[in-house]
């Protein structure tokens, strides 16, 4: 894992800094990075794309013996799933962890992310574990069931922990970074 280079993908408004993202920032400063957008309240998908997009493949071509792993929540796991289905089997990731994916076909949806409503169903072609909450305000279960099952990921539930960001209070969610590295190549399931 120590080789593995670990993008944070935030979701809508960014990550502060209780959020087990920046957290996991601070803790392994040579390993995580965060995808910075430019514009977290207004997201344009096509733009986040092109952010994610240009970064893995830079990450990728500087250093080819570094593998990729993203670690995403809310709106970054639709990124990932919108992105991994443009590029296909040509993505330079060798694992995603997806984390409280949010269901934006509910009605009650903030306008700004109506064009993020069409969610790209197609299977990842990575390995990637997507982590639920009983009890998300954003999600509920049978949904990010359907969508671990289309995406081809791991399901694990969180049990009852709300949205799994900082008022969550994970901490620095030792368990969520337990699953990242199984998604590092060469590591053992748990």
């Amino acid at each position: 894992m120590a080789r593995c280079r670990v993008l944070t993908l935030p979701g809508w408004q960014g990550s502060g800094p209780g959020h087990w993202q920046s957290r996991w920032e601070a803790l392994y400063p040579a390993q995580v990075e965060r995808l910075e957008q430019d514009d977290w309240w207004w997201p344009r998908r096509g733009d986040w794309m092109a952010r994610l997009d240009e970064t893995v493949r830079d990450a990728a071509a500087h250093d080819p013996g570094r593998p990729v792993l993203l670690a995403a929540h809310s709106l970054g796991c639709l990124l990932v799933a919108r992105w991994a289905a443009w590029a296909g089997r040509h993505a330079p990731v060798a694992g995603a962890l997806l984390v409280a994916p949010p269901d934006l076909a509910r009605d009650d949806r903030p306008p700004q992310l109506a064009p993020w409503a069409d969610v790209a169903r197609q299977r990842l072609p990575f390995p990637a574990v997507l982590v639920a909450s009983e009890d998300d305000p954003w999600c509920v279960p049978s949904r990010a069931h359907a969508l671990a099952a289309d995406w081809g990921a791991r399901r694990v539930s969180a049990g009852a922990a709300g949205h799994l960001n900082a008022d969550s209070a994970l901490g620095d969610w030792p368990a969520g970074w337990a699953l990242l590295r199984t998604l590092a190549p060469g590591a053992v399931p748990i």
